[in-house]
């Protein structure tokens, strides 16, 4: 099984939705396995900006929320790569926009500290707290004024205060 999830994975690093529909009709277990680093289908898929082969997953039962070894999901990795399009089908699909990572961030954090006002505003539509804080007591808000993003900074402090 380990040399077919390795395969699994290989072709989902090459975007090859064909051989990944033809693996999962054979094994549709394969939707849920990680790989040996604890990464899920979904997560790698995202982190490749597969927008398509990311959405066959979840219509075949991927865990939208599932998280790797460092707690992050593709809803993390997607707004910390910057994949808007991505992004709007994981939070219409039911991704949670609030669960945090080991270090606490979340979605919105991510958003902010890269810059992506509209990821920021997104989440916030779909009810990201921004009053959730990281391990180091930081806001999202508080992201934005040491970076100095007066865009996102009005984002958030309408919301905070």
């Amino acid at each position: 099984m380990e040399d077919k999830i390795a395969a699994f994975f290989n072709e989902i690093r090459a975007g090859n939705i064909k051989a990944i529909e033809e693996m999962v009709t054979e094994l549709p277990e394969l939707v849920n396995s990680p790989d040996q680093r604890g990464f899920t289908p979904l997560i790698l898929a995202t982190y490749y900006n597969h927008r398509d082969l990311s959405n066959y997953l979840l219509d075949h039962g991927a865990d939208i929320d599932a998280r790797d070894a460092s707690g992050n999901t593709a809803l993390m990795g997607s707004c910390f790569k910057g994949y808007t399009e991505i992004v709007a089908d994981l939070v219409k699909k039911g991704a949670n926009v609030n669960l945090s990572n080991e270090m606490g961030a979340t979605p919105l954090i991510y958003s902010t500290t890269f810059n992506r006002e509209g990821l920021v505003k997104l989440l916030l539509v779909h009810g990201a707290d921004a009053r959730v804080k990281d391990a180091k007591g930081n806001t999202a808000l508080e992201h934005a004024k040491m970076k100095g993003l007066a865009g996102i900074m009005a984002l958030l402090d309408n919301i905070e205060n």
